[in-house]
C-alpha cells in the first residue's frame, strides 16, 4: 500500500494543473538560450482559431488508472474597459487518487482580444497541503509585471520581455498567431514567457505530422516536442510529446510524458463551441 500511495501522490502532484494543463502546452526548461535562426515567428495577424464559449476537458491517466481531470474554458469579457478573453483552467484529482492526495488548482488569464497579450494572470492552487495565491498584472508599455503574492503578503515589480505571455495566454497565442503550415521537421517555435517572478524562453520543436487515435476517431495532428527539465521524474530532457490537431482549431489532442517507469497520457475527453469544424476520420 505504501508504494501505491507514493505512486498516486507522484502522479497527482506532478501531472495536475501545475504540470498538465500548464505544461501540457508549455513545457520549458529555465535558463537556456535557444538560437532563433530557424524559429517560426508570429504571423502578425490573428488566425481566428477560437471563439467565446470554447471549452475543453482532459483526462490524465497512467494506463487505465485515472489520476485527474482538467478543464479549460474561454469567455469574452472586459478588463479596465478593454475587450479581453478570460480563460479559466481548473484541475483536480479524481477517484482513488483523491483519497490520498487532494488537489484543487485554479488558473485564470485575461488577454487582449486583438493582440493576445496578457493583462492579468491568477494562480490559486492547493496541492496536498501546499498552497499558492498569486496575481500578476502586466504593463506592456512599461515592460513591467506587477506580482502580488497574497499568501506571503509580498508585492514586487519585474522587468518583462517584448510580447511576453503567461502560462495560460501562451496556449491561445500559439494557436492564434502562429501559422504552422510552413513548418519543416526540426523547425522550432519560440515564445517569451513570464511565470511567478521570472522570464523564460519557451521552445517547441516540430517533429512532423501523425494520425492519432482518439475517442472521437482518428485525428491528423502536428507532432511537437516541448523541452523540459530532466530530473528524478523525467527519463531524459526531451521526454514529453504533444499532438495538436492539424486544422484551423489547433486543438491539443494528446500529451505523453515518459517517466522512469511507464508513461502518463493526457487525452482530450470532451469539447464544445469550437470556432471551426473538428476534422476527424472515423
Amino acid at each position: 500500500m505504501d508504494s501505491l500511495t507514493s505512486l498516486i501522490k507522484l502522479l497527482s502532484s506532478i501531472f495536475l494543473m501545475k504540470k498538465t494543463i500548464l505544461y501540457l502546452f508549455l513545457f520549458f526548461s529555465a535558463g537556456h538560450s535557444f538560437a532563433q535562426e530557424n524559429s517560426l515567428l508570429p504571423s502578425g495577424e490573428p488566425l481566428d482559431a477560437f471563439k467565446d464559449g470554447e471549452w475543453f476537458e482532459f483526462r490524465i491517466h497512467y494506463g487505465i488508472f485515472n489520476a485527474s481531470r482538467v478543464t479549460l474554458e474561454l469567455k469574452a469579457d472586459t478588463l479596465d474597459q478593454v475587450p479581453v478573453f478570460h480563460a479559466k483552467g481548473y484541475g483536480r484529482t479524481t477517484g482513488f487518487a483523491r483519497l490520498f492526495f487532494k488537489v484543487e488548482d485554479y488558473y485564470q488569464s485575461y488577454f487582449g482580444q486583438q493582440d493576445g497579450l496578457p493583462q492579468k494572470f491568477i494562480r490559486d492552487i492547493y496541492e496536498g497541503g501546499y498552497t499558492k495565491d498569486i496575481e500578476i498584472d502586466f504593463d506592456h508599455k512599461r515592460k513591467i509585471a506587477k506580482v502580488n503574492n497574497k499568501k506571503k503578503r509580498r508585492k514586487a515589480e519585474h522587468n518583462i520581455n517584448d510580447n511576453v505571455q503567461d502560462l495560460i495566454s501562451a496556449f491561445y497565442y500559439l494557436r492564434n498567431f502562429y501559422d504552422t503550415s510552413q513548418l519543416k521537421e526540426g523547425d522550432d517555435i519560440s515564445l517569451n514567457m513570464f511565470f511567478d517572478d521570472e522570464n523564460y524562453l519557451f521552445k517547441l520543436r516540430y517533429l512532423g505530422k501523425e494520425m492519432v487515435e482518439t475517442r472521437f476517431g482518428q485525428v491528423r495532428c502536428i507532432k511537437l516536442r516541448p523541452f523540459v527539465q530532466s530530473g528524478r521524474v523525467f527519463s531524459e530532457q526531451e521526454s514529453v510529446t504533444l499532438w495538436v490537431s492539424d486544422d484551423a482549431n489547433k486543438l491539443p489532442v494528446k500529451m505523453r510524458a515518459d517517466l522512469r517507469v511507464g508513461s502518463i497520457d493526457c487525452d482530450l475527453e470532451n469539447f464544445k463551441n469550437l470556432q471551426h469544424p473538428f476534422e476527424i476520420s472515423l
